[in-house]
């Protein structure tokens, strides 16, 4: 029983009429509202099961899952919104609390300027702050006076420069993807003269996408170990700076640091959130930001980037701005797809080659994990190796990892967004190709999902 009266009435009036949506939802609020969390978790289920896709409820189930501190419930409940296109704004600021709640800061970051960008109404201040985001108004304008940073003698990035020991060799599967990216950016570096006979520069850009997981992130490292060239990892938080006008900065910083260290590979992840459409974005910092970049790209005159390759890699490459796929720019998309059996039972290879093993059947695996891309994967070989890991204890000496305890692990893992950011790509295939920027995809949304 709760303890208020008005609640326990709605409560009652619910049970009497359990198909009443608006009657749930509403005891649903008023329980969120009151504190009564777990209860509010209740009711936002059943309403749920009533309305299944009703942005309004999840937004309400998630935020009980956030002040519950079941940070990972949340993203769940969120995750099948968050891949549809022009999802609600207020959707992605619960996202980047739940995400911040796990310790993603980047992910999270990303998330809450990406939905601020749209919509600065939904602002949190206090979120703002912990994100080092800008800080946004509940009326859309930044709050007044804006800091100023202090004045620096010279633009420094914040990135460093890695080498890279991994090769094209120990990323398992994907051939058909390696050989683009020898042709479009490896070989011009290896072989210039051949390739200075036609015209064609050593440097370019080239955008790599596909579900997350999929290995994109580990193919930008490899293309850098390939050549023996620097690597750059750009993250979120090396580039975007509460400060107007520091962003910029840091993204011209960025690229000097690239030139300075060539030949070198300049890798941005999550690339949508420096590079999103500028027709969605309200406040003009923003927008800069974007015009920044593309300057960059261009460089000041036609060899500023010669040496210089640029990887760049999202998920949601139909929210990148047209302009990025200007030739001299993003022009190449390669798609990285989810790996096939074939591929998976080599990744399995890889991520087991440095343990204990029995005689082990990685094709037997591969055929019951469909759907599972090379993150899911490695949660499946750390799941077997942790009950391994405890049976080794009890036993005072190490036992081999088998089959069948991968095959038992792959049972308990699920696979991460594979479907949902299938689902998604296939509306842009179907509904919104009339350039035919995403042909590419097409034998995948209509033969294999």
């Amino acid at each position: 029983m709760l303890d208020d009266a008005g609640l326990q009435a709605l409560r009652d009036a619910a049970r009497l009429s359990p198909d009443n949506l608006p009657l749930r939802q509403h005891l649903a609020g008023q329980l969120l509202a009151k504190g009564y969390l777990g209860e509010a978790e209740a009711e936002y289920r059943a309403a749920l099961v009533l309305a299944p896709k009703d942005a309004d409820i999840t937004a309400g189930l998630a935020e009980a899952f956030v002040r519950q501190s079941a940070h990972g419930a949340a993203l769940a409940a969120l995750e099948p919104l968050l891949a549809s296109p022009g999802y609600p704004p207020k959707l992605g600021v619960l996202a980047a609390r739940a995400l911040l709640g796990e310790g993603d800061t980047a992910g999270a970051a990303y998330r809450y300027h990406e939905a601020v960008s749209r919509d600065p109404s939904v602002g949190d201040a206090d979120l703002a702050a912990r994100l080092s985001a800008p800080p946004v108004s509940p009326y859309g304008a930044p709050p007044a006076p804006y800091p100023t940073p202090a004045p620096a003698s010279a633009d420094q990035a914040s990135a460093e420069v890695e080498r890279s020991k991994l090769t094209f060799a120990e990323v398992a599967g994907m051939e058909a993807v390696k050989e683009s990216l020898r042709v479009k950016l490896l070989l011009p570096l290896q072989q210039p003269e051949l390739f200075a006979a036609y015209g064609k520069r050593a440097g370019g850009g080239v955008l790599l996408y596909g579900p997350p997981g999929a290995g994109k992130t580990h193919l930008a490292r490899a293309a850098a170990g390939e050549l023996g060239a620097s690597f750059v990892n750009v993250g979120l938080a090396d580039i975007l700076d509460m400060y107007i006008g520091s962003s910029e900065r840091n993204l011209r910083a960025t690229f000097d640091l690239a030139r300075r260290n060539r030949p070198c590979v300049l890798f941005f992840d999550e690339v949508d959130a420096l590079a999103g459409r500028r027709s969605d974005m309200r406040q003009a910092h923003t927008r800069q930001l974007v015009n920044q970049f593309l300057a960059e790209l261009d460089g000041v005159d036609q060899n500023a980037n010669e040496g210089v390759l640029v990887l760049a890699a999202t998920n949601a490459p139909w929210y990148v701005d047209v302009a990025f796929r200007r030739p001299g720019r993003f022009d190449q998309p390669v798609f990285v797809p989810p790996p096939d059996p074939a591929a998976r039972a080599a990744i399995l290879r890889i991520l087991c080659r440095d343990k204990p093993l029995a005689e082990m059947d990685f094709d037997a695996v591969a055929r019951v994990t469909d759907h599972f891309v090379g993150a899911d994967l490695k949660g499946v070989v750390d799941r077997a190796v942790e009950v391994k890991l405890h049976q080794s204890i009890s036993a005072g000496r190490p036992i081999p990892l088998s089959t069948p305890d991968l095959l038992a692990a792959a049972q308990s893992v699920r696979p991460t967004a594979v479907r949902e950011w299938m689902a998604t790509a296939r509306n842009y295939v179907m509904h919104a190709n009339d350039s035919g920027a995403w042909d590419e995809l097409m034998p995948w949304v209509k033969g294999k999902w």
